[in-house]
């Protein structure tokens, strides 16, 4: 019924007297929620991983220009004790000069003067080049003087700045941790909201799909040969990683008890005695780059457009990793996740290779 038909109606009926009932308003039923699929599931869940290991590695790189500040610090104030010790002493030379300077200066005649009184001009020439050597020596401290405290002023404004990046690092680092705290809670948010059920719907979807890309990677030749053996320092690293096999992930864990991805691999490396960046998008930037069809045990493979993971390789189209939050350092399939690209921490620096696609 229109509303200028039921305003007739009512108009109607309390003319002719009649009482009418309020009108019930229809119920409209709420739908009910739709069941998310499995693949909506893994791809948010996939998602929450990623920004939570995103998170972490820029931690990582902060915790990184962190711990240089506090050497930059800490070798500024250093010197800067130095330089305020040896500007006590020249101080201190300067100010017997100055007492030494008004003690003589009522008697001190010229050297010229001195050569023409004196009696043995041969002896007043050797005073006079005693007195221009002590003239020089006295020249010599005010500028040692001068010349400390213009350094010691340099050193405690850099000291100052470099404590004020400390200071600003710190904080940004703490906000970054939060950052990654929030992150993990969203994927324990999600993981709690979901049944054993569709939890075990999801690990095996995510399997098969793994399995899927791993068999498109090994048939597509894109590996190349697999008979190549690893270096000397890539067996290191990879012996150590294979130690490490069982171990709890933890995002910013650089060992010995847990790790993050990045972790794992510069830890390795550095067993190896090959010093390597310690986040995941330093390595991909600084090391020498290798095509996937050259691949060797010990290499690195870095995932994700954004370089946010890392593993090493070890070979017949596994690599170890320290996968994510709430899962255990393994071997796994290559193509555990989205290809980059790989670098090799021992090899030559060389024009970057094309990328993985």
């Amino acid at each position: 019924m229109s509303g200028r038909l039921l305003r007739l109606v009512c108009t109607a009926a309390v003319a002719a007297g009649t009482a009418l009932a309020p009108v019930p308003a229809t119920a409209v039923p709420e739908p009910e929620p739709r069941e998310r699929s499995v693949v909506e599931l893994l791809t948010d869940l996939q998602r929450l991983y990623r920004e939570a290991e995103e998170a972490t590695e820029t931690y990582n790189a902060t915790e990184e220009k962190l711990k240089a500040k506090r050497a930059e610090v800490s070798r500024l104030d250093a010197a800067l004790s130095r330089a305020r010790l040896s500007l006590h002493d020249s101080r201190g030379a300067a100010g017997r000069l100055a007492r030494q300077q008004y003690q003589n200066s009522s008697t001190d005649l010229s050297p010229y003067v001195r050569l023409l009184l004196a009696r043995d001009p041969e002896h007043a020439l050797e005073q006079g080049h005693v007195v221009g050597r002590m003239a020089r020596e006295r020249a010599g401290t005010v500028d040692r003087l001068t010349g400390t405290e213009h350094r010691a002023d340099e050193l405690a404004r850099k000291a100052r700045k470099a404590l004020d990046d400390q200071l600003t690092l710190a904080d940004r680092q703490k906000k970054e941790r939060n950052d990654v705290r929030g992150k993990l809670a969203g994927v324990e948010e999600l993981l709690a909201s979901l049944t054993a059920e569709q939890l075990t719907r999801l690990a095996e979807f995510e399997e098969k799909g793994i399995e899927k890309a791993q068999q498109e990677l090994t048939t597509s030749g894109a590996l190349g040969d697999d008979d190549r053996g690893p270096t000397p320092k890539g067996e290191k690293a990879l012996e150590y990683a294979r130690r490490q096999l069982g171990k709890p992930y933890q995002w910013g864990a650089e060992g010995p008890r847990t790790y993050d991805c990045s972790g794992l691999t510069s830890r390795a490396w550095a067993h190896a005695g090959t010093p390597i960046p310690r986040t995941s998008q330093e390595q991909w930037a600084r090391l020498p780059r290798v095509p996937l069809k050259d691949l060797r045990p010990g290499d690195l493979v870095l995932y994700f457009p954004g370089a946010t993971h890392v593993a090493l390789y070890v070979g017949r189209g596994e690599v170890i990793e320290a996968p994510r939050t709430g899962e255990k350092i393994k071997v796994s399939p290559l193509a555990s996740h989205p290809l980059l690209g790989a670098v090799r921490p021992d090899g030559d620096r060389q024009a970057p290779a094309t990328e993985a696609r």
